[in-house]
């Protein structure tokens, strides 16, 4: 006969032993047991490379029912104590027929135009080269251009400074006498107010020394820089009414004593003192033959520091009249200026033409003529 079933505890479910059915003979009152699911619950995901766990078995435990075994791990994931696959491996030598391992090849960036729509940027960066390159070159032609222009402008280069400062010192023999003191000038803006202005060459000096040239103080203020030559010349306005000497003084001065004649002239005003006026060039039978020391109205003096030359100008009314009076041009030219060569244009005719024939001599440098003067 067999044993009796041990009573169950009131309101506790009955324990299934060995996939046997619950008992009939069950105390009423005990819950029935859930149903168990037809198929095995979803497989939770897993992480690459963790290690798979075992399949829970499907039937019920018992005290002596075996375990379902553990599924293998997938390709390439690494489980615990196992090493990586060899077939895997960037060294594993290639199917048999000569196929080797993938060849991996990197496509063009890409980047976003205006539209935010994509592009390649290669042409870009090809573009982009192509246009610093033709900046390098416009660039290296701009400077190569400054550098033969440098005397148009004033300036020097650093290359073939004191080459120029030298052949400026020997225009006034091998540069023509009508590129020095061209026989027309024009005045384009020159006149007060920013008129037009012509002038007429009228009477040429001959080069000499500066002997006598130059009033005692103005010949002691230059006498630092020597005195190689001096060239002068005369010109008229087109109306007859105005003559100005223009002169170029060729010193014997090297780079550093001109910059420092210069400085002394600009920080002691020696350009505006009226007893170191330049003297004019008076030709007999000329419109300027009237033209003495007394007859002069304005006048400009400049220190070139480029060259060893000093330009002046000095000018004056044609009939001859006397000024009491003269005015230098820098302060004739100003606006409001009441004196009477001011209100003349006096202090414009000695700038305007000093500026001009100043130019011609920049220009000449660069290409002199052999013909002496």
């Amino acid at each position: 006969m067999p044993p009796a079933r041990p009573a169950s505890r009131p309101g506790a479910a009955a324990q299934p032993d060995g996939g046997t059915p619950p008992s009939a003979d069950a105390r009423p009152g005990t819950a029935p047991p859930p149903p168990r699911p037809a198929t095995a619950p979803a497989e939770p995901a897993r992480r690459p490379g963790a290690a798979t766990p075992p399949m829970p078995s499907t039937r019920p435990s018992s005290g002596h029912a075996s375990q379902s075994p553990p599924m293998p791990p997938l390709p390439g994931t690494r489980v615990e104590g196992v090493g990586p696959d060899p077939a895997f491996s960037w060294s594993a030598p290639g199917p048999p027929g000569g196929l080797g391992r993938p060849v991996v090849s990197f496509g063009e960036p890409e980047g976003y135009d205006e539209r935010v729509r994509p592009r390649p940027l290669g042409r870009r960066v090809r573009s982009r080269t192509v246009a610093v390159a033709a900046c390098v070159v416009l660039g290296l032609g701009l400077i190569g251009g400054a550098v033969t222009g440098s005397w148009l402008v004033g300036g020097s280069g650093d290359d073939g400074g004191q080459d120029t400062f030298a052949a400026a010192g020997d225009l006034w023999h091998n540069v023509p006498v009508d590129q020095l003191f061209p026989r027309t000038v024009q005045g384009t803006g020159a006149g007060p107010g920013g008129a037009d202005r012509t002038w007429t060459r009228i009477a040429v000096a001959p080069d000499s020394g500066c002997r006598n040239a130059f009033d005692p103080l103005l010949q002691k203020a230059l006498a630092p820089v020597g005195c190689r030559r001096l060239l002068r010349a005369t010109y008229t306005d087109a109306t007859q009414s105005f003559v100005t000497t223009v002169g170029l003084l060729f010193t014997e001065a090297d780079t550093a004593s001109m910059t420092s004649l210069a400085r002394r002239f600009q920080s002691q005003g020696l350009g505006t003192r009226t007893d170191l006026m330049p003297r004019p060039y008076a030709a007999k039978n000329t419109a300027a033959a009237r033209f003495g020391s007394k007859q002069r109205a304005s006048w400009t003096v400049s220190v070139l520091t480029d060259a060893p030359v000093v330009v002046y100008a000095v000018s004056g009314w044609a009939d001859g009249r006397s000024v009491d009076t003269p005015v230098p041009a820098e302060q004739a030219t100003q606006a409001g200026a009441t004196a009477a060569p001011a209100q003349a244009g006096l202090g414009n005719e000695a700038q305007g033409l000093a500026d001009r024939i100043e130019r011609a001599l920049r220009k000449d440098v660069t290409s002199p003529t052999e013909n002496p003067s």
